[in-house]
């Protein structure tokens, strides 16, 4: 049980830290497709970049347990702003599904916040 307690948040890092660190990665790979997303819902642009740049940066965070809480909290925030303002068409099953994931890691950021990065982290918890 304490190997479990050891490598869970390692583990739950690398889940949630490799799924930003790919999202961002693939905005920067199409940042003009990323960019009309972004119009669509009637935000500007130019935030695609920012968006690729702050995936990238919370996916390293993450995987390697860098001021993990702080991380935490702009995930979160990330997270329900975006579903928000991408995931908001309830009658679209897709959409209610990827409303309800945002809100799902917006939920283990929550539990980072709390808990920390663990014991196989930069930051120690």
């Amino acid at each position: 049980m304490e190997q479990l307690k050891t490598y869970s948040p390692l583990i739950a890092r690398l889940f949630i830290g490799g799924f930003f660190l790919l999202a961002g990665v693939g905005k920067v790979a199409d940042i003009a497709g990323t960019a009309g997303y972004i119009q669509s819902v009637g935000l500007p642009g130019f935030l695609a970049w920012p968006a690729a740049i702050f995936e990238i940066a919370l996916g390293l965070a993450l995987i390697v347990g860098y001021q993990i809480r702080i991380a935490a909290l702009a995930g979160a925030a990330f997270c329900i702003v975006t579903a928000v303002f991408f995931h908001n068409n309830f009658a679209d099953q897709t959409q209610m599904v990827m409303f309800l994931k945002n809100f799902s890691i917006a939920g283990a950021f929550l539990m980072f916040f709390a808990n920390g990065a663990g014991k196989l982290a930069l930051d120690k918890a």
